[in-house]
């Protein structure tokens, strides 16, 4: 009979903070939309040479498509397999859209805008607190997951409506050891998160 693996972390990350954790190669990483439409930035670093970090155009470049779900490798800018979803309740996940930031939310939004709290200064919040030698100039293109940035005929981006849902989650196992960077998006601007920050959860469990 298999052995049903341990869960080795269980956490709740409230509404508009950053999460920062390892997960070791063979790992399975979950994170859970509790309430629905909450976009999560992520990104991944290579917890043994941060040099190497996720890449959105090694990853889109590699499944020859810009949405992620179940089958799609999260790929390094040296073009390695840093993680697999191996599941996923929401089914579409973007790669194209960024993390807010004072500088697009004056952009975006108004001028007045610039100063609310942005998932750019989750970022750099975590990496400060955590100390891992890494600094704003370490921030690559993230991932949003449960985020919906449909792409128009012409080439643009729009934030739209999300399209997860109380409980939907997404599954990762790790290919190497990874360095997560989280940032529960604190966005009350556009409609990814029906205006409304949520709480996240996050679970590991050891390799199977």
């Amino acid at each position: 009979m298999n052995k049903i693996p341990a869960l080795i972390r269980d956490e709740i990350v409230p509404a508009g903070e950053p999460w920062m954790a390892t997960v070791t190669a063979g790992q399975m990483l979950r994170i859970v939309d509790l309430e629905g439409n909450q976009a999560v930035d992520t990104l991944f670093y290579n917890a043994n040479d941060t040099e190497e970090r996720y890449s959105a155009v090694d990853t889109i470049r590699g499944q020859r498509r810009i949405y992620l779900t179940i089958g799609s490798v999260l790929r390094s800018n040296l073009g390695a397999s840093m993680l697999t979803i191996v599941e996923d309740t929401c089914g579409r996940h973007d790669t194209l859209g960024g993390a807010c930031s004072a500088e697009s939310n004056t952009v975006r939004y108004a001028l007045d805008k610039r100063y609310m709290h942005s998932c750019r200064d989750n970022f750099l919040l975590a990496l400060a607190h955590y100390n891992h030698g890494l600094c704003k100039r370490d921030l690559p293109s993230n991932i949003n997951f449960f985020m919906n940035v449909p792409v128009t005929p012409e080439g643009g981006l729009e934030f739209a409506d999300g399209i997860s849902a109380p409980g939907r989650y997404v599954q990762l196992r790790a290919q190497m050891d990874v360095l997560v960077l989280i940032s529960n998006c604190p966005q009350l601007n556009n409609p990814c998160n029906a205006y409304n920050p949520t709480p996240i959860q996050i679970l590991i469990w050891a390799a199977g």
